[in-house]
């Protein structure tokens, strides 16, 4: 189905997901990389990445070792090594398993934060986002840019923001934390301008718990209040999920 400019792909299991959009961002890869030395990636650290990246990290035929990699958002204040860190989730599931060119890690814990932001600020520009790989909140957040902060006009490339309550709920509802007051209060993100800048864009959104966020996307009129709508405006932008985050289009019954 299609929802303005945005192509949706829905599939019966997260796992199909994950592998159908694998082959596709590769098969991306592998076209752009026919034309291009280098090429740059974005990539989203939450749970709902886990079969994408997996089946990503085993495409064969991608020369990883001419792409730049980054990350979209991290946590203020929390060890690197923790297993909710962001760069560090993606260490260990996808960057330390294939051979690329260059990592970028957002550092939540720099002593100088505005600078830090600066720093990725200056390394996005310099490198060009060729693909984004995105997931979608419970809040309909693209990264960290919450309703509150979601600015489609936003200036900035990379800004710190304060998380809103139920951005921080997911968290726990992810199993990431156990408690909302576990998790930290502020992080960095890129943001909505920044992230859409990308030439492609993929976002991956399984699971129960995202239908009525994918319902706002497909459904709700384009607006700051539900972010990931503005995904509708894309170029190129592909939405892939599965029957339980569609279950609640309007719909349903005439898409799967």
């Amino acid at each position: 189905m299609k929802a303005g400019n945005l192509e949706v792909k829905i599939f019966d299991t997260r796992q199909e997901m994950g592998t159908v959009a694998a082959e596709t961002v590769a098969a991306k890869i592998c076209e752009l990389l026919k034309s291009k030395e280098f090429i740059n990636i974005i990539f989203a650290s939450a749970p709902s990445q886990n079969e994408f990246l997996a089946a990503l990290s085993e495409q064969e035929n991608i020369a990883w070792e001419r792409i730049n990699a980054f990350h979209m958002d991290e946590y203020v204040g929390l060890a690197n090594d923790a297993s909710q860190n962001f760069g560090y989730f993606l260490k260990t599931r996808l960057f330390d398993k294939i051979p690329l060119h260059s990592v970028h890690y957002l550092n939540g814990n720099a002593t100088d934060i505005e600078a830090e932001c600066e720093r990725y600020s200056r390394l996005l520009t310099d490198f060009p986002t060729d693909i984004v790989c995105l997931g979608i909140g419970e809040n309909c957040h693209l990264a960290f840019n919450d309703p509150h902060v979601a600015f489609f006009d936003d200036p900035l490339i990379v800004k710190r923001v304060t998380l809103d309550e139920p951005c921080r709920q997911q968290q726990v509802n992810d199993a990431c934390f156990n408690l909302l007051d576990e998790v930290p209060k502020d992080a960095l993100t890129i943001t909505i301008p920044a992230l859409l800048k990308a030439k492609y864009a993929y976002a991956m959104v399984p699971g129960i718990k995202k239908a009525e966020a994918i319902r706002h996307t497909i459904e709700d009129k384009i607006s700051e209040a539900f972010p990931s709508t503005i995904l509708r405006n894309h170029p190129n932008a592909v939405l892939y999920i599965d029957r339980d985050s569609a279950g609640r289009l309007s719909e349903i019954s005439s898409y799967i």
